[in-house]
């Protein structure tokens, strides 16, 4: 599933190429404006206190630009950035090693921040409040607490589900942002931008069918970009019009909605197979054979924000959008009024 080219979850390649395209500064950040101006006066604020910004928590779909955010923290506060995932801290002690060698200042980013383990998670909680790290040393009744100081620091958590995180520890953060779908126009100015740095240029109209691909995503819209830069450099061309891009994403799979082989056959399994629905996730996901987790973090967001599907208490449903979209003929289901729920009844007692 991850090897698709439209899912916004991170590939092999995908490192490789936002090292040279991912933006340094806040001025070349596009999108999330409300987000970067609150940033700037946390960063500008903590300058001139002489102190670390806040604990900050970013969450949303996955290729938005956290991870780019967190850098770009760093730069501004001219300080280091470490970078590591929830799950690759397995033990409190590894989490002790990473926050005994920051430095004053540095800036400490978990991505996946969701997926701690709840004992490492207790040891963060005194490092972010009073930078104090307690170790256990010993077992049984002869263990005893050690007290150290780590420098202060600042905790950056990314997170594509937030409702995963603990209260306790979603509380410690000093700013909580969720990063948003980005808009066509957005995305266009990404592309021309990108476009310029790897050497050809991109006709605007040719940049707005591509964004409109994109799901809404900077990560998906610059893979689509470099697979539509390889169509053309085997062309021989250095500019890149509608007709390209057209070509270049038909030969992909990538309809017009942004729609990949993989969501057509997601909802062609749930209109054929189950008449539309409603239909429980795990026969769904039996019936296409792919994971329930991939269902709901890779086809089910995007399919949702075009009206394509629908989730129900009964199951997921195929909007009219969806028979329409897949020139399907599309038969009203007959309303089903639910059952008024246990708490609405015992609300009406008098």
């Amino acid at each position: 599933m991850d090897d698709l080219i439209t899912t916004p979850s991170e590939t092999a390649e995908d490192p490789i190429v936002e090292t040279s395209l991912r933006p340094k500064t806040f001025a070349q950040y596009i999108g999330q404006d409300g987000i970067k101006n609150n940033l700037q006066i946390l960063i500008q604020a903590a300058k001139e206190r002489g102190e670390t910004i806040d604990h900050c928590l970013f969450y949303g779909p996955p290729g938005l630009g956290k991870t780019t955010l967190a850098n770009i923290i760093a730069h501004e506060m001219g300080v280091h950035v470490k970078t590591t995932s929830g799950p690759a801290i397995e033990k409190p002690g590894d989490l002790a090693a990473i926050l005994t060698n920051l430095q004053e200042h540095d800036i400490l980013f978990i991505d996946e921040i969701h997926r701690l383990n709840r004992s490492v998670e207790e040891i963060l909680y005194p490092s972010m409040e009073d930078f104090k790290l307690d170790i256990i040393i010993g077992k049984g009744p002869s263990a005893r607490s050690i007290r150290l100081d780590v420098p202060p620091f600042t905790l950056i958590g990314a997170t594509t589900k937030a409702g995963m995180l603990s209260s306790p520890l979603r509380d410690r953060f000093g700013y909580v942002a969720k990063l948003n779908f980005y808009t066509d126009d957005e995305l266009w100015q990404i592309l021309h931008h990108s476009a310029q740095t790897l050497g050809f240029t991109l006709e605007k109209e040719a940049g707005l069918a591509l964004a409109r691909r994109s799901r809404g995503t900077p990560r998906i819209t610059i893979r689509l970009l470099k697979r539509v830069r390889d169509w053309a450099q085997v062309q021989k061309l250095s500019h890149i019009s509608t007709a390209i891009v057209n070509e270049t994403l038909s030969a992909l799979g990538v309809d017009s909605m942004g729609l990949d082989e993989a969501d057509r056959r997601f909802m062609l399994t749930l209109i054929e197979k189950f008449n539309g629905g409603p239909v429980g996730l795990d026969t769904l996901a039996a019936a296409t054979s792919e994971d329930a987790n991939t269902i709901e973090d890779v086809f089910e967001p995007y399919l949702l924000q075009l009206g394509l599907i629908d989730r129900t208490s009964r199951g997921r449903v195929a909007t009219a959008n969806a028979y329409k979209h897949l020139g399907k003929k599309y038969t009203p289901r007959p309303q089903v009024i639910e059952p008024p729920r246990l708490f609405d009844d015992l609300a009406l007692t008098p």
